[in-house]
């Protein structure tokens, strides 16, 4: 999904900032798809980066990793950006930084596609959609006690926004055009433009 809308605006020598690389999963995605295209890729985990290079296998030499936050990015500018369940771990005045150091290295126009847990917080609902969160892991094969676990973890570590103030935060960052692209259980993504 995130191939075809970078696709929409990317021309066939695009160059693609991807902020919290990780393991290079998505990375080589993208590179697989689109021979022609070049990557930043940005993650603070020097072993997520190692994972990456070994990951990418033939594609490494079109992808500079990058060990850090976004602002030890290129300035570029970047023809679209990713953030693929990353801003989560981020609390809100990180996220809000994070946001606008996208968007000051985007060209006009610039696709930016973000994807991250993101639920209501009304009253109940934050526990209703934890709950549902572990259910999910437990019917795809996980422990009980390792899926109450991580739940509690989701509930303690990670900043979960309504889905309403993620759009929000985008749009204040000088995003447009902001919809909703995937809606998955707990997960949201959206894509936006420069």
């Amino acid at each position: 999904m995130a191939t075809l809308l970078l696709t929409e605006r990317v021309g066939s020598n695009g160059r693609i900032l991807v902020v919290g690389a990780g393991g290079g999963l998505e990375l080589k995605v993208f590179a697989g798809a689109k021979p022609s295209w070049t990557f930043d890729g940005v993650d603070p985990s020097p072993a997520m980066l190692e994972l990456a290079r070994q990951i990418l296998g033939p594609h490494v030499s079109r992808v500079a990793l990058h060990e850090g936050k976004v602002d030890v990015a290129p300035e570029g500018p970047f023809d679209a950006a990713t953030c693929l369940l990353t801003m989560h771990f981020a609390d809100l005045d990180e996220r809000k930084q994070m946001l606008a150091a996208i968007r000051g290295r985007l060209k006009p126009n610039a696709p930016f596609i973000t994807l991250q847990l993101s639920f209501s917080q009304a009253d109940g609902a934050r526990e209703q959609w934890l709950a549902r969160y572990a259910a999910y892991v437990v019917s795809s094969g996980v422990d009980p006690q390792n899926a109450s676990q991580a739940s509690e973890a989701i509930a303690s570590h990670l900043t979960i926004l309504d889905p309403q103030q993620d759009e929000v935060l985008l749009r204040e960052a000088g995003f447009s055009d902001v919809s909703l692209f995937y809606a998955g259980l707990a997960f949201r993504g959206w894509v936006s433009y420069a």
